[in-house]
Order: structure tokens, then sequence, then C-alpha cells
């Protein structure tokens, strides 16, 4: 049998489940013995396998056998020098990678489109990041990756900064290659960490993006939940450093994630790596024909386009669909004939939707095309819509004012109108997809209150912004 179709933690979950066990420990429903009548027929399959740390079954904070085994295998799939499993999602990973590299009051150079669980990260930490503002792409309407360039300059600024924290790809699947960039990082002893939550299938290379392990990143964080049959909240944590101690890395884990991790999920990141592996050339052949099928129908809905970079440096992953509207329409209220059809896409925005395609053909394919057509039948083409000037552009480098200094300080509730020039004490995030758009302790500009006056006026959910709706803003007493 080639290794990686071995599932090592799957199968002893499946036969310790197989051996009608009689459970005295933990969880409370006992293999699903114990359970409401409501849920039953939803959960009952499931249970069997949602057991705790017995014998034969390994501890994820102390891996000796069948975790250890799936998680060596995954290593040797992706390519690292050691892969953590992680149940408490990508957040878990990020808050690790943070605290594993970074210590109060030290500079942490970080892409401003991040998210925010980035941020959280580095306040808790108490760390002074320094953030850099992507590229905006003009065609797709998103802000995008942060430059060679831009890195360099912040770098020679702050040679002294104890990490540098990238997101790649964006939420709309648009990758660079940054391999010139971590060997720039490197030159300076300072350590590369990227969320690539939306990678975990790049492994695969051509034509997906170059994966961030690959250009030699220490830490990699992907949530294998967003694009293989994985269980929500199943992430992969990715370590390959000279810089980085493991040894912080495996305390911060253990800190971070539940002291009860989920069987399911776990034995789902197995199984998704398995079927990642055995993946042919054919079967990624068939998937990205059958996309550029589906990319057609959608370019012959006259009040649609399908939207994609033309940077050259840019390459866009294949399952990640942004439709944009080409109608007075914005991308919520698309967003909203669709689900009236059963369609639910990924997320909106003021431009655009976002679909995430299966690592898989569709099997209702047609019956998927004819539905989306249906649903947006009674919309006209309107390219008045696109004229709409915005931008994500935000200040180049931003340096915030240390989380520490601003941990005591008074706060009041000022309006967006006056704002400006002023220091914020709340994150201001548009969710999804989760990415702040201003941070605690950053400097109001004109381009902020800007920004979130559009979004708010155009139907963005916020996270934060408690005030909002009175029009207000809560800021420091500086």
């Amino acid at each position: 049998m080639n290794r990686q179709q071995r599932t090592p933690l799957y199968t002893a979950l499946k036969r310790h489940s197989l051996s009608n066990p009689v459970s005295f420990h933990v969880p409370g429903h006992k293999y699903g013995t114990v359970f409401t009548d409501t849920g039953e027929e939803d959960y009952k399959r499931l249970l069997h396998i949602d057991v705790t740390e017995l014998s034969g079954l390994d501890d994820l904070h102390q891996p000796e056998s069948v975790i250890a085994e799936a998680q060596m295998l995954a290593a040797e799939f992706f390519g690292v020098e050691k892969t953590f499993f992680l149940v408490n999602g990508s957040t878990s990973g990020n808050l690790v990678m943070i605290f594993s590299v970074c210590e109060e009051n030290r500079k942490v150079i970080v892409q401003r489109n991040c998210h925010k669980s980035i941020i959280n990260g580095l306040q808790l930490v108490g760390a002074e990041p320094i953030f850099i503002s992507p590229q905006f792409d003009q065609n797709v309407r998103v802000a995008s990756y942060v430059s060679y360039d831009a890195v360099k300059e912040t770098i020679e600024r702050y040679p002294d900064a104890a990490a540098l924290v990238l997101t790649n790809p964006n939420y709309y699947g648009m990758a660079v290659d940054l391999t010139e960039i971590v060997k720039l990082a490197h030159s300076y002893g300072i350590p590369v960490l990227v969320d690539e939550a939306h990678g975990a299938h790049f492994a695969l290379g051509v034509p997906f993006p170059k994966t961030a392990v690959a250009c030699g990143a220490d830490l990699v964080v992907q949530s294998a939940h967003k694009t293989l049959p994985a269980m929500t909240m199943g992430s992969y944590l990715h370590f390959n450093s000279q810089l980085v101690d493991e040894e912080k890395v495996k305390y911060f884990l253990q800190v971070f994630q539940s002291s009860s991790p989920s069987y399911p999920i776990m034995a789902s990141l197995d199984l998704a790596r398995s079927y990642l592996a055995n993946l042919s050339r054919e079967d990624i052949n068939k998937i990205s024909e059958e996309i550029s099928n589906f990319k057609r129908l959608l370019q012959e809905i006259e009040c649609i386009t399908v939207a994609e970079s033309t940077d050259p440096v840019v390459t866009t992953d294949l399952l990640k669909i942004t439709v944009q509207t080409r109608s007075a329409l914005s991308g919520y209220q698309l967003q909203s004939l669709l689900e009236k059809e059963g369609i639910f896409a990924e997320l909106a925005d003021p431009f655009n939707l976002l679909f995430v395609y299966p690592l898989a053909l569709l099997k209702n394919f047609a019956e998927v095309s004819k539905k989306i057509k249906h649903a947006l039948r009674g919309v006209q083409y309107d390219p008045s819509y696109m004229n709409i000037s915005l931008s994500y552009a935000l200040p180049s480098v931003s340096q915030s004012y240390s989380y520490k200094k601003l941990k005591n300080l008074p706060r009041k509730a000022v309006s967006l109108e006056n704002a400006e020039g002023l220091v914020a004490a709340e994150m201001l995030i548009p969710y999804p997809p989760g990415i702040p758009i201003l941070f605690i302790g950053e400097v109001i500009t004109k381009e902020h209150v800007e920004l979130i006056t559009y979004l708010k006026n155009s139907g963005s959910r916020f996270q934060g912004g408690k005030l909002l709706r009175f029009h207000q803003l809560e800021v420091f007493e500086i």
C-alpha cells in the first residue's frame, strides 16, 4: 500500500468503535447511547467515534502512536519537518505562531489585510505591530498582496523586528510567490510566519499557487476545513525552521488548544491528508476543466462577470471564483437572490460574490448552473455601478500605538466625521472575510472614515464597532 493511503488515526478510531466498547469515561453521550431524540438521527453515527484519550488512541498533546504517525504522514506529504494537528482552527495556529516568536514591546511587521486572530495574538502578547498595506487589485477590487519592495523598505527601517507575518493567499485566492521575501527576511534573521488558511491544497502544485512551505517560510498555518474534506476547525500547523524554537511551538500548542481535543476533527485531518495525497494528475485536470466550464457558464449571464486579477505576479487559486456585479445591484443583493434559490456563496462584498469550488467534480453541475441563471434572470446589465471609486489603499506603513501604553487609557465615542486623527479604541472587521480595516491603537485617517462609511451604507456586516449603528466610533483619550 502507498504510505499516503494509510489513515492510522481514523483506522484506530474505527477499530475501537467496532469493538462494541462500554463507556465509563467522557464524553457523556456514551458513544451516542445517551442523546436527545431530536438530534439522534443526525449525530449518532458520528458519536460512535467521538471519544477521549483511551488506550490505543494516543494523546494530541503527547503523541506517541497513531496521532504521531498521522502527523508524520502529513509532514511527509507537505514536505516539512513537523506537522501539528489543530482542532481549534487556524485561529489557534496563528496564536501559536505569534506567541512562539513575539514578545512584549518587540516590533512585528504585519501584512495589513490579515485575519483578526493575528491582531488578537499581537495584542495578547503585547507586541508593537508595524503594518504594511497590500496592493489594491483594480480588477477584482480587493486588497491583495504586499510587494517585495514594501517589505524590503519596512525591514530596512525595522531590522530588529521579531517576525514578519504574511497572509497568502488572500480570501479571494490571490497568491504570490513568497520565496524572495522569505530570503530577504531570513538574511536579517527574521522568521516568516504565514497564514495560508486558504491554501491547504497548494501542496498539489501546478495549476495551484506555490505554497508558503515551498517558499521556505518558518511556520505556516492551513485551514484544512476550508478547501479539503475535513471537519470545521480542522487545521494544520507546519514547522520548518532554524529560527523558531520547536519546544516553544509545542508548549503554546497545548496552551491555545483544548485539553479535550475532538477525535472526529483529528481523524478528518488524517483522512483529508490522504485524500489530497491520492488525487491523481488526471483528477486535478478534470476538476480544472470543470471549473473552466463553470466560469464559462457564469460569463454567459449578462448581469455578472468572473473577475480575475491581471497582475502578472498573482496566481489565483482555481477553487476561488469571484463573481462581480455588472448591474445596479451590489454583491450583497446578488447574494440574497442566489440564497432564495438555495445557492450559498462563501461571502459577498459591495462588488463581488465569492464561490469556493470543491476539490472534486460537482455531481449536480448542470442543476447548479441552471439555478444560478434562474436566480439572476431578472437582473439587468448596468455597468455604471462599477464607476464607483473605492480603494482599500490605507496608509502604506502604519505603526500603531503600543498595546501596553493603551491598556489603561480612557475611551470616548466620537462621530465618524470627527474621528480623523484620533486613535482607535476598537477593531472594526467586515465579516466575512474577517479582515480588519481598523485596528486598536491605529491613528484613524480620512481613508478609514470614507471606507467605513461606504461599507456601512452598502450593507456590510461588522464585528466590532458597537456604536457604528449610531455612526460613531470608540477612540482613546490621549
